[in-house]
């Protein structure tokens, strides 16, 4: 492994660690059973992905969510190995900004373990109750939506410096609409991250959950991506 590997794949950590911190953070100390609650968690998450990008960006491309990872990959943008290697350590950076938030809640004295750490979830564990097929269908079109407007904006050295914006305003747009829904998700490293770490509040239904976190990101991911490589300009010139 080349030291521009370890690079990026610790910048993809990092990022992906302040992601899952940062927006889940906000999510639980502000709530989000007011409209304001979902506005602040959103812009979190989304600004989260701004700032990182114009600090990590041009160290690993800033996917920090193995969607858009998978998302690049169909677009031939990313390599196997690269792919594998980013996917691992946004997992890792994700459970680290879980545990890194779980130490900070708890040090307070009002957090309690059923207030949760931004976790996703369906049925008994959404706000609208959504069901388990519902609760896919919504992630893996959130995802669509998310992953295709990333793979737009990064495809032409025109617009790829305007990315870390556009990136991180589709992020807020797809959390308004699922926040009330499943939590919002469609990134499986920053969904994995916290329901892991509440097994140590001895609550299991997130974990039991997740897998829809991961396989309809994955799904979605695809989706975009190959919806990419059939509307993309053949003429245009992509960024590298």
């Amino acid at each position: 492994m080349g030291n521009m590997s370890v690079k990026k794949y610790v910048a993809e950590l990092i990022g992906t660690m302040v992601l899952t911190m940062v927006g889940c953070g906000v999510a639980v100390v502000v709530g989000c059973n007011s409209s304001g609650g979902v506005v602040a968690t959103a812009l979190a998450f989304g600004l989260s992905v701004v700032g990182m990008a114009y600090c990590i960006g041009r160290v690993s491309g800033c996917h920090i969510n193995p969607a858009i990872t998978i998302g690049m990959y169909v677009d031939k943008r990313i390599d196997t190995r690269d792919a594998i290697g980013y996917i691992a350590f946004q997992f890792i950076g994700g459970i680290i900004g879980a545990v890194l938030l779980w130490l900070i809640l708890n040090q307070t004295s009002v957090w309690t373990p059923a207030d949760g750490l931004g976790t996703n979830g369906f049925g008994a564990a959404s706000m609208a109750g959504i069901n388990m097929g519902g609760a896919l269908l919504v992630e893996i079109l959130l995802t669509f939506i998310f992953v295709l407007a990333a793979l737009g904006v990064t495809s032409t050295k025109a617009t790829a410096a305007q990315g870390g914006i556009v990136i991180g305003l589709a992020l807020v747009l797809v959390h308004l609409l699922g926040i009330g829904l499943t939590g919002t998700s469609v990134n499986p490293a920053r969904s994995f991250g916290p329901a892991l770490m509440m097994l140590a509040e001895n609550n299991s239904l997130p974990i039991e959950q997740v897998w829809v976190f991961i396989v309809a990101p994955i799904i979605g991911a695809i989706i975009a991506g190959l919806v990419w490589k059939f509307l993309k300009p053949e003429d245009e010139p992509e960024e590298a």
